[in-house]
């Protein structure tokens, strides 16, 4: 891959603004707390990142689907910088709820148009090891966000942790106005379009399966990074040993992510997210018996080798499943679902965690996770038997 090439641009544009994303919430986060605010105002701001783009991922879908991915780029980026240019220049509590919807709708847009082009512009069988090198990106991004956001605080102050976020956005808007990806048009060629209400792709059944096991992915995701330091907590353990239990999990997802170019030649998309599931599943089955550093730092590790992969297989299915001219559509629709996942799925198993103890909330998600496998089993078989019953060259 070029570094001018349009991909390497795409990815950059995504990266960029995901480092700025992940260096807000952190600021936002510790800003908040830093000013005497309660617990529950902390959630609340950090919810306002996905809320906004919950309700509004689905018409940015569609709206991408219409005219390019161009100029949502462009506005995603300038929404995303003017919040963290508000929250840098403007003092006090009240401002960072502006701001985080700001940030958090400016992402959006730029996540749904980014995955959008790189699914349009690669071919078939080079789709999925695209969506790995994009997904990648995000891993370093996600590692290096925060990073950037705590030095800036420690050593300098708020307002210039949020101008960081600023010349991050701001760098992604000048990668989206120059260069190889104003020559890209993500337009669907062909002169039929389909076209209908997003409850008309909910009713397609194969995107359905492929909705549900993203949801099943992202859940098993999403708790590892709340329950891990409540169950660390509850054990006693120091914040740097939690810390380098999360970090097994990320540079675990960061090895397979590195791999799935590889993997994705040998292995099919239902096939590799059926042992997603299945290992996921058998990781939180385990994961309250798992009671020091290195054995729950390793469970994470193998916990990260199985998600890491479900991204990039589920935007590839979506893509080839996707009617023609509403393939935006679909990603905005996970991105909807993904969204209030990312709101609902903490506070409904931290209720459970606390009123019926966290061995409840790990062996609920793993049941929950083993129910898809079936799902995604059978579609892997139908992939197998066709591969099989295939002529070789």
């Amino acid at each position: 891959m070029s570094l001018s090439s349009p991909l390497f641009r795409l990815i950059a544009v995504a990266v960029t603004a995901h480092v700025a994303l992940g260096a807000a919430r952190v600021t936002t986060a510790l800003y908040a707390l830093s000013l005497q605010a309660s617990a529950f105002t902390v959630g609340t701001l950090i919810a306002l990142f996905a809320l906004v783009p919950m309700m509004l991922a689905v018409p940015m879908g569609r709206a991408i689907d219409r005219i390019g991915m161009r100029k949502p780029l462009m506005i995603g980026c300038l929404l995303a910088s003017a919040g963290v240019l508000l929250a840098a220049t403007v003092s006090g509590l009240p401002v960072l709820y502006a701001a985080a919807m700001l940030i958090g709708t400016g992402f959006m847009a730029i996540f749904i148009g980014t995955q959008h082009a790189v699914g349009v512009m690669s071919l078939p069988e080079q789709r999925t090891a695209n969506f790995s090198r994009l997904s990648l990106g995000f891993s370093i991004s996600s590692f290096t966000g925060p990073l950037i956001a705590g030095f800036m605080i420690d050593h300098v102050s708020y307002s210039f942790a949020y101008l960081s976020c600023g010349l991050f956005t701001l760098t992604a808007f000048g990668l989206t106005v120059s260069g190889t990806l104003t020559h890209i048009s993500t337009q669907p060629v062909t002169q039929h379009i389909a076209k209908g209400s997003p409850l008309q792709l909910l009713r397609n059944r194969e995107l359905r399966r492929v909705y549900i096991i993203g949801i099943l992915l992202a859940a098993g995701w999403d708790m590892f990074t709340f329950v891990t330091p409540v169950h660390g907590s509850q054990l006693g353990f120091s914040a740097s040993t939690i810390g380098m239990i999360l970090a097994s999990f990320a540079g675990a997802t960061f090895i397979v992510r590195l791999a799935m170019p590889g993997i994705v030649r040998r292995y099919r998309e239902w096939q590799i997210l059926t042992v997603a599931l299945t290992v996921t599943s058998l990781c939180y089955l385990v994961f309250p018996f798992m009671e020091t550093p290195i054995t729950l730092a390793a469970t994470a590790a193998v916990l990260g080798l199985a998600l890491g992969t479900s991204q990039p297989n589920v935007l590839a299915l979506l893509h080839s499943i996707a009617p023609p001219g509403r393939g935006a559509e679909a990603i905005g629709i996970r991105a909807t679902i993904g969204n209030a996942s990312s709101i609902m799925m903490p506070l409904a198993f931290g209720a459970a965690g606390a009123t019926l103890g966290m061995f409840v909330v790990f062996w609920s998600l793993s049941l929950a996770i083993a129910a898809g496998v079936p799902l995604a089993a059978s579609k892997a078989m139908a992939q197998t038997r066709k591969k099989l019953s295939t002529p070789q060259e």
